[in-house]
């Protein structure tokens, strides 16, 4: 078989149903072009998952996670759907494999799920049979067959999996901007696009909040070999950045509101701390300045979890803001969002050079 093209589309590609039908136009026409199969994974549309979310915290302020991963992934597996049809509309072959048909087979871990075993078969398969074989973002399943979910904003994992089945050497990501900036564009004036950085670079940066790339994916693409090419998701969908085994050193600064700095009474507290979240599969950042650990930005109930494992109550100091040098971090703290924004935009204004680093949200 052709090593089929593996593809990424994000969240922000869907606004409406009607972009089903331009991404499906755009699909064929590059089936056309390239005469090789593809591997598309998808998001679910913007809002469908938080939705999801409300409608589950109503019906329980305090839901298993096993049920929370059940639910939330359908978000994901109606946008591929919707996709499929779209492209049968066009007239090309297109199929949907959800979490337990993937051959993709996790712990039970349910809401940040840790890969065991990956199967490619069912994905070479539905390819013999197919021209496009779309994959729901952020699904699996273990080994009893229920449904577990990756993580947030696990969709490029999902598509570094899939490659890394396929044997494809690279995988494009698209999304609503083309590439790694030095800080989010959307929230620090000046920030500048760099057009190659190394897969070390990219999964510092995601340790610390920026959300780029889903950081297990720019580590699974190391591992692997794949070259990440990331995309804008409109048409003619021009590239930005390629993370590689190529790139100069980054200067950035990474925002992530949504993260958390935690303060414990003692350096073991939030080394305990640490460690139970990392079990867990939380993205957490161990701070060397006190006994301090940043809960990196995501879907989390910080206080249920640290009673849920009978940790010690960390308190909020407030939200992060991380420069970065080459490999070397450096975390401030701010108040709250607004001090923050003003925070790392003075940072920035203080980078030596043409920066080069990485968007953050």
């Amino acid at each position: 078989m052709t090593t089929p093209v593996v593809l990424k589309f994000g969240g922000s590609t869907f606004p409406s149903p009607h972009a089903y039908t331009d991404l499906a136009s755009a699909l064929r026409r590059r089936i056309e072009d390239e005469q090789r199969p593809l591997a598309v994974v998808v998001s679910a549309m913007p809002g469908e998952t938080e939705k999801l979310r409300t409608l589950l915290h109503e019906t329980n302020p305090q839901p298993r996670e096993a049920t929370v991963a059940g639910l939330l992934t359908l978000a994901d597996t109606t946008s591929a759907h919707l996709l499929a049809t779209a492209l049968h509309r066009e007239g090309v072959t297109a199929t949907v494999l959800a979490g337990h048909q993937q051959g993709l087979v996790t712990d039970s871990t349910f809401m940040w799920a840790k890969v065991e075993q990956l199967d490619a078969a069912p994905l070479r398969r539905a390819l013999t049979e197919h021209q496009v074989v779309i994959v729901p973002g952020g699904q699996a399943a273990d080994r009893q067959g229920r449904p577990t979910w990756l993580g947030k904003n696990s969709s490029d994992l999902s598509a570094v999996l899939v490659a890394a089945a396929l044997g494809a050497e690279r995988c494009e990501i698209h999304s609503d901007v083309d590439g790694v900036y030095s800080a989010d564009p959307n929230a620090v004036s000046g920030a500048r696009l760099l057009p190659e950085v190394t897969h070390d670079t990219a999964a510092l940066m995601s340790l610390y909040g920026a959300k780029v790339l889903h950081r297990r994916s720019v580590r699974t693409a190391k591992q692997h070999g794949i070259t990440l090419v990331c995309r804008h998701n409109r048409a003619p969908f021009p590239s930005g950045t390629v993370i590689g085994s190529e790139g100069g050193p980054a200067t950035g600064v990474v925002l992530n509101t949504k993260s958390q700095v935690l303060a414990y009474d003692t350096a073991a507290q939030a080394d305990l701390a640490h460690s139970v979240f990392h079990a867990e599969g939380v993205d957490t950042v161990r701070l060397e300045d006190g006994p301090h650990l940043v809960v990196v930005g995501g879907y989390l109930d910080i206080e249920h979890f640290q009673r849920a494992h009978q940790l010690p109550a960390g308190r909020v100091l407030g939200i992060p803001v991380t420069e970065i040098t080459g490999s070397r971090a450096t975390t401030h703290i701010a108040d709250d969002a607004e001090q923050a924004h003003r925070l790392a935009q003075k940072l920035h204004d203080a980078l030596p050079g043409p920066s080069t680093g990485i968007r953050a949200l």
